[in-house]
């Protein structure tokens, strides 16, 4: 044996074969779907933790706490209602304008602050990126458990409306929490795909609030989208129906006024809302995970 094999045991090992040897691999690589899946399962302690302290720091420095969650979409409903039921006079033309118009804000209103959120959430928190290993879609999907926290009293209290307004209890109110589930999983592939275009532009943040506005009234929040339809060319139409945000809000209206403005039937809308939310969601996953070896670099 050489002087220089005693010096060197593995001269003329290649480094991968020598990575093997001990178990090593390379730092930053993506690891395939299915693992990744599996390492953000595990890291789901930390994902509602990091979601509970996002909601806490939130209304820190506000006098009424979590009170907003409620005042925030109340207060928005009221604006909209002074502007397009009084000013507009949109209201003569809906049965029971008040709970149509709630549902619309609080119902959009949920998926408006995980997109918000969710274009931030890589951009944000560079420093925990850099510092520490995790799966980085713990934080959009971090960004989503925030805002369902948040939805929660707003859904009691949009219930409570509804029902004030003279809509009376039935078992299509009970359809409302599927609806909600769909929703919240096409929101959070919405916040993964945003995430990733928010890491890699992060002005994209800017744009946002300007974004989500237009969507907002291309969504028959204030209005009925049918009455909208007949004065704007087929096409726009079409794209106006199959619109994610119309489907679920159109879906929650079905499910809980006695008479639903007119539009898709429901035996439409639970196609389109089901499928919107495979697409967006799985589609919103994979376009995340192709790009997680490259948060946090640059």
């Amino acid at each position: 044996m050489t002087q220089a094999a005693v010096r060197d045991p593995y001269a003329g090992l290649a480094s991968a074969q020598v990575a093997a040897w001990y178990g090593l691999s390379t730092a930053g690589v993506r690891p395939r779907l299915g693992a990744y899946t599996k390492q953000l399962w595990s890291y789901r302690h930390f994902i509602g933790a990091f979601a509970s302290a996002k909601l806490a720091l939130i209304y820190a420095n506000a006098r009424l706490g979590h009170l907003w969650q409620v005042l925030t979409p109340l207060v928005n409903a009221g604006v909209y209602f002074l502007l397009f039921g009084v000013v507009l006079n949109t209201r003569d033309k809906i049965d029971n304008f008040v709970a149509f118009l709630c549902i619309g804000v609080f119902i959009f209103g949920f998926t408006q602050s995980v997109a918000i959120a969710g274009v931030k959430s890589i951009s944000s928190n560079m420093a925990m990126i850099r510092s520490i290993s995790f799966p980085r879609a713990s934080l959009p999907i971090a960004a989503v458990l925030t805002a369902l926290r948040q939805m929660f009293a707003s859904i009691v209290v949009m219930l409570v409306i509804v029902f004030v307004t003279g809509e009376q209890f039935n078992t299509r109110w009970l359809l409302v929490a599927p609806v909600l589930l769909l929703q919240a999983f096409f929101s959070a592939g919405l916040a993964m795909a945003l995430a990733r275009l928010g890491a890699a532009a992060s002005d994209l943040g800017q744009l946002m609030p300007f974004v989500m506005r237009t969507w907002m009234y291309a969504s028959g929040v204030f209005y009925s989208a049918q009455t909208f339809a007949e004065h704007i060319p087929r096409f726009l139409a079409v794209l106006l129906q199959l619109n994610p945000m119309l489907v679920y809000i159109e879906l929650v209206r079905g499910c809980l006024l006695a008479v639903p403005p007119p539009g898709l039937p429901p035996l439409a809308l639970w196609p389109l809302g089901v499928g919107w939310a495979l697409v967006v969601g799985i589609g919103g996953y994979v376009f995340f995970w192709r790009g997680e070896e490259k948060y946090g670099r640059g």
